[in-house]
């Protein structure tokens, strides 16, 4: 369901926060679909459930997820994306850093363009062209 890599700089409750989000970008978890246990989560990524409950409490915190007293944790049904200041400065400066990369690897804007659109598909199953979606 969701990979951790024990070697990645990214803090395992991070990739447990990116992988749910993936899985319901892709549609395999939606909208009401129950999530296992913190106990649970951990066992299955063989993780300190201390981490799976700060990746929840994070996606909570994001209203990606709802916990129901007595029922469990879900996907929440009423979740509404919301633009927010400082994770569109972080994603810019995040856009920065591959672009430089992509310049020194020898890629230019076009190349680029179409690794982004291949990403995009990849993730969400949805096709664009030139920033309009089919």
């Amino acid at each position: 369901m969701i990979n951790i890599d024990a070697r990645s700089s990214t803090p395992i409750y991070e990739q447990i926060v990116i992988g749910i989000k993936e899985l319901i970008l892709k549609n395999i978890l939606s909208p009401g679909d129950k999530l296992p246990s913190v106990r649970e989560m951990a066992s299955t990524l063989t993780t300190n459930p201390n981490t799976v409950s700060k990746a929840y409490a994070e996606l909570e915190r994001m209203r990606i997820i709802e916990t129901l007293r007595g029922k469990g944790t879900f996907v929440s049904a009423t979740f509404t994306p919301k633009i927010e200041d400082e994770k569109i400065q972080s994603l810019q400066d995040d856009l920065k850093k591959i672009i430089l990369d992509a310049h020194y690897m020898g890629i230019d804007y076009d190349k680029l363009a179409d690794l982004l659109k291949q990403s995009y598909i990849e993730l969400s199953g949805k096709k664009f062209l030139r920033g309009e979606q089919n």
